[in-house]
């Protein structure tokens, strides 16, 4: 097969995942060329291990400064898998690019990974669960063992969390028609502490809670406070809202507190707030696909069958 070239580490993931799906070999030169520390970093090693363990027969090609890259894809194996995620990003970095994935498998994919879970870069694992896992159920990705489930948690920098993802096998993707919203019913949300007070999340839901109040009343957001191995390594707090509309479409905000010893200490109730913020923000940006699932949406009708799908986006997020 005729093997495509790029240059740069950017798209670095969905690159990768595209040639996966489309079974078309990729060449990625000058991953960081003129970096003081060039080629690529120990988490987009981590992710390419990952994809590794997950197909059978791909051939992976790095050269010794690590700015070129060439990967050839095997089949798509799945099966159980574990995983330990580089802790420079949270496992949500790994999860975004598996749901892509996990669908098309020849076994069902049944997969641990252990990292961070909450992190302020990616979309954290609560976040993915309410917004992506009822995306895939429109594509009529669904059954019994289609779970996500934190089993603990881990904020950066030690990480210590545990993750189990498992997704049933579908050849065929349902159409989709996503072109109404339709009009907030009601907002759900986690407020999690680990390693801090328990007392840390209830004044972040009161914050947030004193925003949201003003525009409906069904509002409800659970305290999650893990304690003892379940807690990971490092502390931290944070927050994840969800506004559900009444066809059915999840629109989601999150934010974690600074990770120890970076940046600032972050007040439970500036979070809260910041975090209602941000939820208002996403719901005025509209759509029937959030911010963080823009390209899972694309992507999967790209794989249905062809000028059936529509969905409504809001404005294209970076």
């Amino acid at each position: 097969a005729h093997c495509l070239s790029y240059a740069g580490c950017n798209f670095l993931r969905q690159r990768l995942v595209l040639s996966t799906l489309s079974g078309r070999p990729v060449k990625i030169r000058k991953i960081r060329a003129r970096d003081d520390n060039p080629g690529l970093r120990d988490f987009e090693a981590s992710f390419i291990r990952l994809l590794d363990k997950i197909t059978n027969g791909s051939r992976i090609e790095i050269n010794q400064t690590g700015t070129t890259l060439y990967y050839q894809p095997g089949l798509l194996y799945g099966g159980s898998v574990e995983h330990d995620c580089n802790v420079l990003r949270s496992i949500g970095y790994y999860l975004e690019s598996l749901l892509c994935l996990a669908p098309f498998m020849k076994h069902p994919l049944r997969i641990v990974l252990r990292g961070v879970t909450n992190d302020q870069v990616d979309p954290s694992v609560d976040v993915l669960k309410a917004t992506a896992l009822p995306l895939l159920k429109q594509f009529g990705i669904d059954g019994e063992s289609f779970e996500l489930k934190v089993v603990r948690r881990g904020m950066p920098p030690g990480g210590g969390g545990e993750v189990l993802f498992s997704c049933p096998v579908r050849k065929v993707l349902r159409p989709v028609q996503l072109t109404d919203p339709g009009k907030i019913r009601r907002i759900r949300g986690i407020a999690y502490s680990v390693r801090v007070s328990p007392q840390m999340a209830n004044r972040v839901v009161d914050s947030a809670r004193s925003i949201l109040n003003k525009f409906i009343p069904d509002i409800y957001i659970y305290t999650d406070h893990m304690k003892g191995v379940n807690s990971g390594k490092s502390p931290g707090f944070g927050l994840s809202l969800v506004a559900e509309t009444t066809n059915g479409t999840f629109l989601s905000a999150e934010l974690a507190s600074n990770p120890q010893g970076q940046g600032a200490a972050v007040l439970p109730e500036d979070l809260g707030r910041n975090c209602a913020k941000l939820l208002l923000e996403e719901i005025y940006r509209g759509g029937c696909v959030d911010s963080t699932n823009q390209s899972l949406a694309l992507l999967l009708m790209t794989l249905g069958q062809q000028d059936v799908s529509k969905v409504l986006l809001g404005p294209l997020s970076p």
